[in-house]
């Protein structure tokens, strides 16, 4: 244990704490809390949606796949730009009709209260379950940090990034979330120049033995009987990676959340678009890492942790001097509290905009911004406590998708309903949810396709489940897109 990275830690959590702190005074409306009063950059934004598209689950479980594989994890990011295109032309115009507060408000509008009920409780559930494994793998820093698994640790992260989010509301999350992106992109960059000097002969060395094992292939062309149980061949990137971004970026309050921020449909358009040339780079940049640590291992003939996710912290932790290792770690933790605070403001303005308010009599908005401050709390212990039981699911960046993946399909499918159909009313896209949940379930837990179709399936479930039922069916919808 070394006490001058542990007070490197320690500095940046109480730092990062006070700055989040700093924006209760701009907190006077849910607008204010939930939209950060819509007068965020269209710069900051698109940094805040890259610190939620790459959390601790990237930074520990990206190298980890590319030191077992190759670059192949590309393909799925491909597909994300595929997704933010749909997502541009179909999505944000909808959005941007009106004032919403959260993507749920277009199923009321679009078919009725139910589905707005619905689809608001899926995300929810979908937003804990994902959400707990990435408060779940901030243990697995903590513990190679303090040489301890104790959950003590990780109850001081959730409590610390909850203070500065029931403080600042969604303009915290916003400008933290800037500020651990510089400290986490600066750390992975750090880490990896580190890494280098620490091979003999370097990147040149580093190429020289993994190209020919393959450790740098992108594409994987190959159709054969595994198609649909491969997660990183080309189609299930660029497809699957579409459908996953599409339902993460397009339906999940997380992500929409912060596209409402936006003062604009153009700025918004402008911060999806510039996340991704980041996102891009910076798994780029992991994955790298990855094949360096391979390299690493491979000349020294070190024998790899059992738990892969740790290798890239347990490297940071073990080979690198003083204070680097101490601010890279702090970067690693930098992605959790942002990934964190995000989540708590989301499930808090999706249970207070769909599902309080609405049930409510006229309430003063002072007492409105007091209850989404304590949702915010309950929900920071419900994450807490759906990480004590993350600790048996697997490869964290896999169990995080895999989680997200299942549930997705029925979240994108009745959407895409509700924005290309005007015949499929409020029960038919119900029925159409439930039975992708029901299948994707099955799929899930009882055969081996890949994770990066489950989206896919899951959609086009929904649609012909709600298509077909809106045959026999003759609703009236409150508004046909």
């Amino acid at each position: 244990m070394r006490w001058i990275d542990l007070a490197v830690i320690a500095a940046y959590l109480v730092g990062i704490t006070w700055f989040g702190s700093r924006f209760r005074s701009t907190q006077n409306s849910l607008k204010d809390y939930f939209l950060g009063g819509k007068t965020a950059p269209w710069w900051a934004i698109a940094l805040s949606i890259v610190s939620a598209e790459t959390s601790t689950l990237t930074v520990i479980g990206t190298p980890s796949i590319a030191f077992q594989g190759n670059f192949g994890f590309l393909q799925l990011v491909m597909g994300y730009l595929l997704a933010r295109v749909v997502i541009s032309t179909l999505f944000l115009p909808a959005y941007f009709r009106g004032e919403m507060y959260t993507a749920y408000e277009f199923m009321r509008i679009r078919f009725g209260p139910r589905i707005r009920r619905w689809t608001a409780g899926l995300f929810l559930i979908l937003r804990a379950l994902a959400e707990g494994v990435r408060v779940f793998a901030i243990s697995i820093v903590i513990s190679i940090v303090l040489g301890t698994g104790e959950m003590t640790s990780i109850a001081v992260i959730v409590i610390l990034t909850l203070i500065y989010t029931y403080e600042g509301g969604m303009t915290a999350v916003i400008w933290t979330d800037v500020a651990q992106m510089f400290l986490y992109a600066a750390g992975a960059a750090a880490s990896f120049f580190a890494l280098i000097h620490q091979i003999p002969g370097g990147l040149a060395h580093v190429i020289d033995l993994a190209a020919p094992l393959g450790k740098f292939q992108v594409f994987d062309f190959n159709v054969g009987p595994a198609f649909f149980t491969r997660a990183y061949s080309f189609w299930a990137g660029i497809l699957g990676g579409c459908f996953l971004t599409t339902a993460s970026h397009g339906t999940e309050q997380l992500m929409v959340q912060r596209l409402l921020a936006a003062p604009n449909e153009r700025e918004s358009r402008r911060a999806l678009y510039a996340s991704w040339l980041v996102i891009f780079a910076l798994f780029s940049l992991f994955l790298l890492i990855g094949v360096c640590l391979f390299t690493l291992y491979h000349d020294q003939q070190l024998e790899p942790p059992k738990v892969m996710d740790r290798i890239y912290p347990l490297f940071v932790w073990t080979h690198l001097p003083p204070v680097l290792a101490g601010l890279i770690m702090a970067a690693i933790l930098a992605a959790a509290m942002s990934n964190l605070s995000a989540a708590l403001n989301s499930l808090a303005s999706t249970t207070v905009m769909d599902f309080l308010r609405p049930l409510a009599k006229s309430t003063s908005e002072s007492t409105w911004l007091a209850r989404a401050r304590w949702a915010t709390i309950a929900w920071g212990a419900v994450l807490f406590g759906v990480a004590l039981l993350a600790r048996n699911w697997g490869g964290v960046l896999q169990a995080g998708l895999s989680i997200a993946s299942i549930l997705y399909g029925a979240l994108l499918g009745v959407f895409l309903l509700g924005l290309l159909t005007k015949r499929v009313g409020e029960i038919a896209a119900m029925c159409g949810m439930t039975a992708s949940l029901l299948l994707m379930l099955y799929i899930g837990l009882r055969t081996p396709i890949a994770f990066t179709w489950y989206v896919l399936i899951g959609t086009a479930a929904t649609c012909a489940v709600g298509l077909l039922v809106s045959l026999f069916l003759n609703e009236e919808t409150p508004l046909a897109s």
